[in-house]
């Protein structure tokens, strides 16, 4: 099956595609918009389902999403026309990496897909070209609650290079970056997004059985619960930041 085919399968019941509560992602876009008025970007906004949601809560505001899927970008206009603000919502069908805009933006979010960058440093350089003077980042990075073995070092890390939860911060500190609020996902919400996953992706297979990608499903998503079970659970963490530039930055 086709990843991104996959992905949408599993993000079925958790349009949030990262390890965040409901509330957690209210909290944090509460602290993210500050005035109402801003205009924010999402850059691998996948179904755009934080600005769908900071747009509903903050009508004055103007968003833009950029993302390589056009499948999904499609569903993500019907779903703001349904929820009324497709007029503020702009999408753009490309990789986050060759966006451009005369616009520089309030807030700029990339939430779990650093690794359209190459990782959390590269990314934070990326959205740096788009963000306005005294601007917001709200950036989506995994990093390790405690050493992985070498099997799930290499199976989940890939192109990016995580380090511990203080280390983390440490990279953004060191990169002119000072956090002014964060959230650390909890093993709950680990646990309600990979119960989702693979949970939302099996319960497809089943009520598909006909279909010919069924069985590559249901493989795919006992797949992912061995490798989450017996391997990175407890292991892997979630930090959700956000940043402002240093003085001068």
């Amino acid at each position: 099956m086709d990843p991104r085919r996959l992905s949408v399968l599993a993000h079925a019941h958790h349009p949030i595609a990262a390890p965040l509560s409901d509330e957690s992602v209210r909290r944090l876009l509460d602290r993210a918009v500050v005035r109402g008025d801003e205009r924010a970007l999402d850059l691998g906004c996948g179904e755009a389902e934080w600005l769908l949601r900071a747009l509903e809560r903050h009508p004055r505001m103007l968003a833009e999403g950029v993302d390589i899927d056009g499948e999904t970008l499609d569903r993500v206009r019907d779903e703001a026309e349904r929820r009324g603000v497709a007029d503020r919502l702009a999408l753009h069908h490309m990789p986050a990496a060759e966006f451009t805009s005369a616009r520089s933006f309030d807030l700029v979010l990339n939430i779990g897909a650093s690794h359209a960058y190459g990782g959390l440093l590269p990314t934070l350089s990326a959205v740096r070209e788009h963000l306005a003077p005294g601007g917001l980042v709200l950036v989506g990075e995994a990093f390790w609650e405690r050493e992985p073995d070498p099997a799930t070092r290499e199976t989940l890390a890939g192109p990016c290079v995580w380090a511990d939860l203080a280390g983390t911060v440490d990279q953004a500190l060191a990169d002119g970056w000072v956090p002014v609020y964060a959230h650390t996902s909890t093993l709950d919400e680990w646990d309600d997004y990979e119960w989702s996953w693979t949970g939302s992706l099996a319960r497809w297979a089943l009520d598909n059985p006909d279909h010919p990608a069924s069985q590559d499903a249901l493989k795919a998503a006992q797949q992912h619960r061995d490798q989450w079970l017996r391997g990175y659970r407890g292991v892997l963490g979630f930090v959700t930041l956000l940043l402002r530039r240093t003085v001068g930055g």
